[in-house]
């Protein structure tokens, strides 16, 4: 497993070394002035984001991006759970949300600032309504792909309508719900920095702007790599987390990786077929409690 873990990992940077490299050598024999060689390009980097530019321009950004992407994807869980749930609703509203998720963020850029001002609520806004469609449409999509059948088993057991949509829906909607997460937080990091091109007095966007006016293209180039290494890192951690939170998905779509010998014991166990009759004699067993033992029952002839 862990040699197979290694051989992945070296795998997947072999394509950026090699990236890497031919890039070096093009520019150390081209000698561009807007493509300078690593070096240079790592010298600004190391000065500008390692230390001096990180509370000052790359914390504010990611406070930013994390605020409007929280946002988006409470809003977004929420609504789709209810849209998902409610058909009649979910028709009503549907012109609505198409004509929104067809307005492009940046174009909404002057409005947020008539509304919101020049501060980082202007935007927070504009991240958050560009993260918010992948997870509101993925959510809906997750609750409407619920198995009809468990469904109405649910509601045959007399569960509430709470505790339906909490315990059978949302896990069932999960694997959607995670993989529109995912696609709102690129597009996040994206909006990051498209909000701090306009009135923004600082930010990671903001920087690379002032450095492409003023030709200063090595503190340029630093600064994109570093919204590629931001985004690489978010992701990276994001997908730990999905693994963690949707472990048993994995598992049972094969998309876990290398199995260990726990799993695949688990997977060779056999297991008993759960037909209706057997669910239906096991819910009233747990229904019933535990059987009572020889001492707990009274006997009768003992009275």
């Amino acid at each position: 497993m862990i040699r197979a873990r290694l051989g992945d990992w070296a795998l997947a940077l072999v394509v950026p070394l090699l990236l890497l490299v031919g890039y070096d050598l093009w520019a150390r024999g081209a000698g561009d002035f807007f493509f300078p060689p690593l070096s240079v390009i790592g010298g600004n980097f190391a000065d500008d984001w390692l230390f001096e530019r990180v509370p000052t321009d790359l914390l504010p950004s990611l406070a930013r991006m994390l605020a409007g992407y929280a946002i988006a994807v409470a809003i977004g869980v929420v609504a789709g759970m209810v849209l998902g749930s409610l058909r009649t609703l979910a028709i009503a509203l549907d012109p609505v949300l198409q004509f929104l998720r067809a307005l492009p963020p940046p174009t909404l850029i002057p409005v947020s600032l008539l509304v919101f001002g020049a501060g980082d609520s202007a935007k927070i806004f504009l991240i958050a309504l560009g993260a918010l469609w992948p997870v509101l449409l993925n959510t809906v999509d997750g609750v409407r792909g619920v198995d009809p059948t468990v469904l109405d088993m649910a509601r045959s057991y007399r569960i509430p309508a709470r505790a339906r949509l909490l315990r059978v829906v949302l896990p069932a909607a999960l694997p959607r719900i995670f993989a529109g997460a995912r696609t709102a937080l690129a597009i996040a990091i994206i909006l990051m920095v498209v909000s701090e091109l306009v009135g923004a007095s600082n930010g990671v966007g903001h920087t690379v702007q002032l450095a492409q006016r003023g030709f200063n293209i090595p503190e340029m180039w630093a600064g994109t790599v570093l919204l590629g290494l931001v985004g690489f890192a978010f992701n990276a951690l994001f997908v730990a987390v999905e693994r963690r939170a949707l472990g048993w998905h994995h598992g049972s779509t094969g998309r876990g990786g290398a199995p260990t010998r726990r799993t695949r014991l688990r997977r060779e166990r056999p297991r008993p077929v759960l037909t209706p009759t057997r669910t239906a004699v096991a819910v009233e067993s747990a229904a019933a409690g535990p059987a009572p033992t020889e001492g707990s029952v009274p006997d009768a002839r003992r009275q």
